[in-house]
């Protein structure tokens, strides 16, 4: 009987989740219920899945509001009139200029429209329209013209809480939404305080002078019927790719095998059994156009020349290596089909499918053009406990102190005054709430019906139509993605080749995908053996620095394993230290169980890829191998808590036990299991990781300066931007700042010098940058500071940048009387245009003082434009360093204590047992090599990390495996010296005396034969 109920997902309105919705209504004795969430239909599948359970009869329906004035509900008879809601509800959420009208625009078939009953309105009801009578209106009714004509009234019950503390609640979320003091929210923004669910008896009787009204209530709901089919037995996708699937099947085959000849020299039987296994099996479980829709996407890929590596479980098989839809070869790696797909699998299968992020929303785009039934996936966006309790501190009037205390958890609650405690106490109820909807890293659907069959859509600034439900709910009604996904990594690759082209045109061009040469290269083993890996995807990380010095690996399997090693479920289980062990000892392997030593003997014994998970489930634990499966999905998290996942968990204790398996080596295994199985990769997951490494391995080794050009325009990786600068300096690059003769937008390489692009430059303008580089392309060389003004029509502000940074240096003019010049020649008004004038006016010189500035001087500019000095920053300590101790020297220090200094690079915050905080540090010492510490709990709560900058630290020296690590005891930052651009009466010798950086080293000799610098991101 209640046609208008909300969930949390009316975002920033209603307060019951789905699941809570269903069992209140369960509770109160109904056995039909419709949700109408406002303006969203998020919920919708999920509600229907679930409803079975309740025993309740599932209606949908959408709230039309505009803000919080509700204009009519459309409840759908069918699933034809769920589509149409959907597709009208969509034009509205792509449009935001568009307002929901009072009434539907045109007749929206196979629905029902309800419009909220106002006294003094008049109403032109269709056939398939109704007004409806909620409580409060049943006394006005008595006494209006509707009374008579009944026929066309409804019971308008709204659902959009449990109680009075979910009204509370939302009240605070109208006020968020408002972006309003509590206090100050308007009545008109909420809902009513009665707007809860009432018992059927309860409802029955509040209406029953009117039963007419209830008669047409159940009428209308007999008449509504939704159904979708939750069995996943079926794939929705594109069901064909040709329009024609046994045409699809043939072309599928085709492709494969012409695919033969790429891929291998001598395809042997195993090969071609493999093939036709494949092919029998994505022929039965329907996945035929799946794979030619990604062949589709690919082939587009390689004709623009993007770089992509496909990854996932989708690298196991050869069918999509053939393709090329990926680059690991399944057979080499013994990699198994079934955990990709297999008969007894339900859930669909997908690739990963990885681009440049620049090339990535052509590829989006390419796919909404060719393919009818397409958009991308949401997310829901939840209130996190920080983000909650700052908002609800902006309803409550807090001041941002206040707030700050809060979100860093440091108070006693007995402590705070009440409205405090009331942000705490309500940030607790709202937590994990959707706040708002994003979009799917890179998941899109490509489906048979059109995609408002299921749901409404909205419209992000990428300008993408975007569905209003997750992947889970996609998956759930056998809606599978495409991922395509954008990373750094290969546009570093890809620009690196081009860097590599013009900056070494007599070389021959780098053929990147020749992987079965790198594999065997020497220089490459060398940079994985000595972690010598700064900049390249995937193995760059102090944590993967660190674990490839103690494996040693130097071979592609080693890294294979390495790379899901990492993760954190498998050294969580301490897993990790397990498989070092076993690695570098052989020995060590005895010690494995024997059965997990024969279901893994290439990792000896220890559960490494998800694929592991798998085998144990199946061979030690007795279920098959679709429960086997089932089980590793179930360890992700998504569908932890489902039944199905609960019984299989239970059925793998049970078979251990009736095989004689002791209970404690079965706890022990599922602890294992459990610890990792949602974070490690796929093994061919890992192998595409692999390939992607070798290829940035191999520019590294080869052309590090060029790689490290591309790293720098990329914006990096792991690290800032100023590391790989730093790292390109440590491999004989010569770094320059921007120069408006010779930079571009971004980094260039002339040899061996690296010239910063003008989009480092803080605050500088993109379109200055365009324009200063067409300017010179189209006219020359700048000759000077006249004739740039004269060229590039530019503010005193912008220029001020330019010169700053010391892009005018090769008029060998100092910066500071530039400065002058600049302020006396250009006019407060910058014309876009220049005017064309017959005759060229001279400027007026003026003379300016004589000028100087320092090598200090020019450091802070540079910190202050760039983010980092261009020089070493051990030369801008107050008191400078006489500290000898260096990074290489600490081998000969182990379970000593010692102090050295060293620039923080990056700082990993982890949680130990007890959940205390503990910090892994990285710093660079004077020479510029790494230095590994380590902050246990107690001395990183007495001696935290104080921002980027130079440390003294103190502590031991820890050797394992060959990697050293200072468990810190003592950590103090040491200061700089002044700005000296705008430092008085500085007692700093430098600034006084006007002496550069080479005066400088020269008072204070630092006892180092080697000086290099370094160039890290520095603010005091």
């Amino acid at each position: 009987m209640h046609l208008n109920c909300h969930t949390y997902y009316s975002l920033r309105y209603g307060t019951i989740a789905p699941k809570q919705l269903l069992a209140i209504a369960s509770a109160n004795g109904l056995n039909t219920l419709a949700l109408t969430d406002i303006n969203n239909t998020s919920a919708c599948l999920d509600f229907v899945r679930m409803s079975k359970n309740y025993k309740i009869k599932p209606i949908l329906g959408v709230d039309f509001r505009n803000g919080a004035k509700q204009q009519f509900i459309l409840v759908a008879k069918n699933n034809h009139g769920f589509k149409n809601i959907n597709s009208y509800l969509s034009e509205f959420l792509h449009n935001h200029d568009l307002l929901i009208p009072e009434q539907p625009d045109r007749e929206i078939q196979d629905c029902y429209v309800i419009y909220p009953y106002q006294k003094d309105k008049t109403y032109d009801l269709k056939t398939n329209e109704f007004l409806g009578i909620k409580p409060k209106d049943l006394n006005t009714l008595k006494f209006s013209r509707w009374n008579r004509l009944q026929h066309k009234l409804v019971i308008l019950k709204t659902v959009s809480f449990q109680n009075k503390k979910g009204f509370n609640t939302h009240r605070l979320l109208r006020a968020i939404d408002n972006n309003t003091l509590l206090s100050k929210l308007s009545k008109s923004e909420e809902g009513d305080i009665n707007d809860m669910m009432l018992p059927y008896d309860q409802l029955c009787n509040t209406y029953q002078e009117f039963p007419e009204l209830i008669q047409n209530t159940q009428q209308l709901l007999d008449n509504c019927s939704i159904d979708f089919d939750f069995s996943q037995q079926t794939p929705n996708n594109q069901k064909s790719y040709t329009n024609n699937e046994p045409l699809d099947f043939r072309l599928l085959k085709k492709l494969t095998y012409q695919g033969l000849h790429y891929r291998y020299k001598k395809p042997g039987v195993r090969v071609f059994e493999r093939i036709e296994k494949e092919l029998k099996i994505i022929e039965e479980k329907n996945f035929v156009s799946y794979f030619l829709i990604n062949w589709k996407i690919l082939k587009y890929a390689r004709s623009k020349n993007y770089f992509y590596v496909g990854r996932g479980s989708g690298a196991n098989s050869i069918v999509a290596y053939l393709l090329r839809i990926t680059d690991v070869d399944p057979v080499e790696l013994d990699l198994y089909f079934e955990r990709f797909i297999n008969l007894f699998r339900q859930n669909p299968p997908d690739f990963d499918i990885d681009f440049s992020w620049r090339d990535r929303d052509d590829i989006t785009e390419f796919i909404f053009k060719t393919f009818k039934h397409t958009a991308l996936i949401t997310v829901y966006n939840t209130f996190k406990f920080r983000a909650s309790v700052r908002e609800l501190g902006k309803v409550f009037g807090l001041p941002k102190s206040e707030m700050d205390v809060l979100t860093r958890r440091k108070y006693q609650i007995h402590q705070l005054d009440k409205l405090s405690q009331l942000v705490i106490k309500y940030s607790t109820y709202i937590e994990g709430f959707p706040n708002y909807l994003g979009i799917h890293a890179g998941g899109i659907l490509i489906s048979e019906k059109p995609i408002h069959h299921y749901g409404a859509t909205f419209m992000p600034p990428k300008g993408f139509a975007t569905t209003q439900f997750d992947m889970v709910v996609a998956e759930d009604i056998g809606l599978y993605k495409f991922d395509v996904l954008s990373q750094r990594g290969l546009g570093k690759i890809k620009e690196a080749v081009e860097i590599v082209r013009y900056n070494h045109p007599k070389k021959p061009p780098v053929d990147i995908h020749d992987i079965k040469r790198f594999k065997k290269d020497e220089r490459i083993k060398d940079l994985l053996r000595n972690a010598k890996a700064i900049g390249c995807f995937y193995v760059e990380s102090p944590a993967m620095r660190m674990l490839l010095k103690k494996l040693q690996v130097d071979n592609y399997l080693g890294l294979v394993a390495a790379s899901s090693v990492i993760r954190p479920g498998v050294s969580q289980s301490g897993m990790m230290r397990e498989y070092i062990l076993r690695y570098r000892f052989p020995e060590k392997r005895k010690e494995a169980h024997p059965v997990l030593l024969k279901i893994m003997p290439e990792t000896y014994g220890v559960m490494v890829y998800q694929e592991d998970v798998i085998k144990v489930a199946h061979h030690f634990g007795g279920l098959d191998l679709g429960e086997a499966d089932m089980l590793r999905r179930g360890m992700s998290g998504k569908f932890r808590s489902r039944d199905e996942f609960l019984k299989v968990k239970q059925r793998f204790f049970d078979n251990c036990k009736h095989a004689g398996k002791s209970e404690a080596l079965t706890k022990e295994i599922w602890r294992q299991i459990e610890s990792f199985a949602g974070y490690a990769f796929a093994k061919g997951h890992s192998a595409s990781y692999a390939v992607e490494s070798y290829q940035s391995l191999f520019l590294k080794a080869y052309f590090p300066l060029e790689y490290m050009t591309a790293c720098i325009n990329n914006f990096g990786g792991f690290y800032r931007t100023e590391l790989y600068v730093h790292e390109a300096r440590m491999h004989g690059g010569i770094i320059e700042s921007p120069c408006v003769n010779t930079s571009y937008t971004q980094a260039i390489i002339k040899g061996k010098t690296i010239f910063l692009g003008f989009m480092f430059l803080q605050s500088f303008e993109s379109k200055l940058m365009k324009q200063v580089v067409t300017e010179r392309a189209k006219n020359g060389r700048f000759k000077s500071l006249d004739d740039f003004i004269e060229r590039v029509p530019i503010s005193v502000e912008q220029i001020a940048i330019l010169i700053k940074i010391n892009a005018f240096r090769f008029t060998n003019i100092n910066k500071r009387e530039l400065l002058w010049q600049a302020h006396l020649k250009i006019s407060k008004t910058v014309l876009e245009e220049h005017i064309m004038t017959l005759f060229k006016t001279e400027r007026i010189s003026y003379k300016t003082p004589k000028l100087s500035s320092t090598d200090l001087e020019n450091a802070f500019d540079e910190i202050e434009l760039l983010g980092f000095p261009l020089c070493n920053p051990f030369h801008l300590l107050k008191i400078p360093s006489s500290n000898p101790m260096r990074a290489k020297q600490l081998i000969g220090f182990q379970h000593k204590t010692i102090v050295i200094e060293g620039y923080l690079v990056a700082v990993k915050n982890t949680k130990t047992a007890n959940r205390k905080n503990m910090f892994f540090g990285t710093f660079l010492d004077y020479d510029g090599n790494f230095i590994d510490t380590v902050h246990f709990p107690p001395v990183a709560a007495k001696y935290p990390f104080r921002g980027n900058g130079i440390y003294s630290i103190t502590g031991k020296v820890m050797v394992e495996f060959d990697c050293i690590t200072i468990e810190v005891s003592r950590m103090e930052r040491a200061t700089i010296i002044e700005d000296p651009r705008y430092a008085i009466n500085s007692k700093n010798t430098t600034f006084q005396n006007k002496k550069s950086f080479e005066d400088h080293k020269a008072t204070h000799a630092l006892g180092s034969t080697t000086t290099h610098h370094i160039t890290i991101k520095f603010k005091d």
